[in-house]
């Protein structure tokens, strides 16, 4: 019996990956420093599977960015604004896609379906010459190859590629992007043609969207693309990879019946009515890759469960065509429990990681094969039953507290419109008032503090008056800049969704349980393992501390409860709304503490309420109304005059707006620039918007330094689109990721704008 795995963490153990990205970014270092560290976290990952035991052992899975940039990469697809002259791709215009230069901005970047994972979306059109520019999968199948270890190419499949575009700027926007079919098939030819006579005898294509609802002439260019392909593919096992949910009736019916392919492969965590369609059509002898082992979260899989599961389907398939393998890529878990330090050991042994899941689908392959480990699945049952029975997961207070909820829909007692008149009278801001979306430069000394801090290496008195005198130096850079409404700048924090996970019940926390989100930013996700509660205020000192330093509103800063779940990792033991209701209760008693210590002003960022929209329509409905439930929870409590803002970014928004509509916050900031203003497009087709909004007007995630007269512009196609009296000016996002050399002058441009058309709109009328 065999195994396969998805893909695997890039980062590394101990985030190696990262900080050689940000010191060649940094020019610290040479391209050929970059490419030996990557090298080496490559070799340790293929000669790791291999050592366990693991036969179909991906490569190409090893992005410096994003596994979409890469392919965008290979057909040579790159924008004209990057002044590409043609030959193999360099880093030089990679990261420029992925990043921006000083001269123009990056490619639009959104979220990988339902996940925290960012991916570059392609910008293509009728006029794009594609051509093989990028030999990475090659060169990575050879470099595996040359130390002993026969892998499976991994590609982003053509028609996936395709659907996850964008018309490039001026390009209709009713373009159809599957007409490009034609153009990218013989290139991913020639990759084929180069991987064979290099000796590959598999190659995986990843047809994640698959899994989405698509019509039928979507369909149809999956039929039309590997019947093209056929000739090239033949002699080799060609594996079509499918992940993150079910796989519809008909999109099955068209997968299994693609010419050429050799094998399929499910998720079967997350795609359970997939089991049926298996049981009831799959084809005669086809290879069938088993998704039993979950690529997205972190608890010790159910072994006895999966091997039943594996047991029923290789009555289906034969024992010769059964592979076991994980859900999806590994990508989205954390890389090695045996870097932790941080978790007691009964909360550990519940656990497995990137290394520990690939040991997990060995032993289910080796099980299959009448060799199975009595002791390894004795000590997972012996684990699962100690979860299921600990007094640490239960709260009855708590769970009695989220079951009166129901029965409300959580709604402040009056209109925004309302609201706002009230909130206006105290706060007394311009027209197109300013702000940022709260955190401000993390620099290397503030977190040497608070690495200290928490080694118990400096006094809590010695910490406070360090964070007290970095919240003082924002304030005040904010007043010179004459910013209208202020944030702290978050220095005690060095994670949103970590700072609040560490202050409730419930949660536990990680060493080194870091998962990339993109680029070289990476996460470490708490794990919500218990019902959830809030033990004491946790943020109302310093807000308050901040707010004592001007005469400026001051932003109370708080996590929605729909992002911390979403970017948490989330007990599998009760529906995910039942936990997030808990999370709203806790959130919603600091709410209510922050208005009592005078914070006039709270922001609740949900920006992830649109990752977690299920990727079928049919279970839209009910996401959203539990998870716009949740956000009116936190907040259903406050007077009028206290103004409540909420932040989302980097996911498509238009197609939920009504429901953000529906959360009914005072304001909105959300991110825009870097999506092309396609936020605003949804203004333009009529839809009403009564509350304050701040579409994004520059980029915080490129190092380039917007003028004063782009940030006009953008206002202006704003202000074409909204009301002026709504309309708020900010950045796209935080500016952690940034330095004050880039942050100082672009907030700078950003206040003269505003000023600018302040003025322009008072002589007009």
């Amino acid at each position: 019996m065999a195994s396969h795995i998805v893909g695997y963490p890039r980062m590394g153990p101990k985030r190696e990956l990262k900080f050689a990205l940000e010191s060649f970014w940094d020019k610290k270092s040479s391209a050929e420093d970059l490419e030996k560290v990557a090298a080496d976290l490559r070799s340790d990952i293929w000669k790791q599977m291999s050592s366990v035991g693991i036969k179909y052992i991906p490569s190409n899975t090893f992005a410096y960015y994003d596994q979409v940039l890469d392919t965008t990469a290979m057909l040579g697809a790159v924008p004209d604004r990057y002044n590409w002259n043609g030959g193999e791709i360099g880093f030089d215009t990679y990261f420029s896609m992925a990043r921006g230069n000083a001269s123009v901005p990056a490619m639009e970047m959104t979220k990988w379906f339902d996940t925290n994972y960012h991916y570059i979306v392609p910008e293509l059109g009728p006029e794009v010459k594609f051509s093989y520019a990028s030999h990475k999968a090659l060169n990575e199948y050879k470099e595996a190859k040359a130390l002993g270890i026969d892998t499976v190419p991994i590609l982003v499949g053509p028609v996936s590629y395709l659907l996850l575009s964008k018309p490039a700027k001026g390009v209709d926007k009713t373009f159809n992007l599957l007409s490009l079919l034609d153009s990218i098939l013989p290139i991913y030819q020639e990759v084929v043609s180069e991987l064979k006579a290099a000796g590959a005898s598999w190659i995986q294509f990843d047809e994640p969207t698959l899994v989405k609802d698509l019509e039928a002439h979507q369909l149809e260019a999956f039929t039309k693309a590997y019947s093209q392909l056929e000739s090239s593919l033949s002699g080799l096992n060609v594996l079509i990879e499918t992940y993150f949910a079910d796989v519809p009736a008909d999109a099955f019916t068209t997968l299994t019946a693609l010419k050429g392919v050799t094998a399929f492969g499910f998720d079967l965590v997350r795609g359970e009515k997939t089991l049926e369609l298996i049981k009831s059509s799959f084809p005669s002898g086809k290879y069938l890759f088993a998704g039993v082992v979950d690529g997205r979260n972190i608890w010790a899989n159910d072994l006895a469960s999966s091997l039943s599961i594996l047991e029923s389907l290789e009555k289906i398939v034969g024992k010769d065509k059964l592979v076991v393998s994980t859900s999806c890529s590994l990508l989205h878990t954390a890389v090695d429990l045996v870097n932790e330090t941080k978790l007691d050991d009964e909360i550990k042994s519940w656990l497995a990681f990137a290394a520990q899941k690939v040991v997990e689908v060995n032993a289910l392959a080796k099980a299959l094969c009448g060799s199975k480990d009595e002791a390894f699945f004795s000590a997972n049952a012996s684990a699962l039953a100690s979860r299921n029975s600990s007094p640490r997961v239960t709260n009855e207070a708590v769970q009695k507290a989220a079951s009166a909820l129901k029965g409300s829909d959580h709604r402040r007692s009056t209109n925004v419109s309302s609201r706002l008149d009230a909130q206006q009278k105290k706060l007394n801001l311009p027209i197109l008032p300013t702000t940022t979306i709260g955190s401000f430069p993390q620099t290397v000394e503030l977190r040497r503090v608070r690495r200290e801090f928490k080694a118990k290496k400096i006094s809590e008195e010695d910490y406070v008056s360090a964070i007290k005198e970095e919240i003082s130096k924002v304030v005040k850079l904010q007043e010179e800049l004459d910013i209208d409404v202020l944030v702290h700048g978050e220095p005690e924090r060095n994670d949103m969704v970590e700072y609040f996970g560490e202050q409730l019940s419930g949660f536990a926390f990680t060493a080194n349980g870091w998962v990339q989100s993109y680029g070289s930013r990476c996460v470490k996700p708490p794990i919500i393992y218990g019902d959830v509660s809030r033990p004491k205020a946790m943020t109302v000192f310093w807000s308050s501390m901040a707010q004592s330093m001007t005469k400026r509103p001051m932003k109370g800063m708080l996590t929605g409860p729909v992002t911390i779940l979403n970017w948490s990792f989330v007990r599998n033991d009760q529906p995910r709304f039942e936990t997030c209701y808990q999370i709203a209760l806790a959130i919603k008693d600091e709410v209510e503490d922050l208005e009592k210590a005078g914070i006039t002003v709270i922001q609740i960022d949900e920006a992830a309420l649109r990752e977690g929209l299920p990727l079928r329509k049919s279970e839209h409905a009910f996401y959203l109304d539990w998870a716009v439930h949740s956000f009116r929870i936190t907040n259903v409590g406050v007077e009028d005059t206290t103004q409540i803002h909420t932040h989302m970014c980097y996911s498509n928004f238009n197609d939920i707006i009504h429901s953000i509509i529906d959360m009914d916050a005072d304001v909105i900031t959300i991110e825009n620039s870097r999506s092309d203003e396609k936020l605003l497009s949804v203004f333009r087709e009529g839809v009403k918007y009564g509350a304050g909004i701040g579409p994004g007007v520059y980029d915080i995630h490129s190092p380039r330094i917007p003028s004063t007269e782009e940030i006009a512009d953008r206002i202006n196609k704003m202000l074409a689109v909204l009301e002026t009296n709504i309309l708020w000016v900010n950045p796209d996002c935080g500016l952690k990721t940034r330095k004050y050399a880039e942050v100082n002058p672009a907030l700078k441009a950003m206040v003269d704008a505003a000023k600018s058309l302040r003025t322009q709109l008072a002589s007009a009328k």
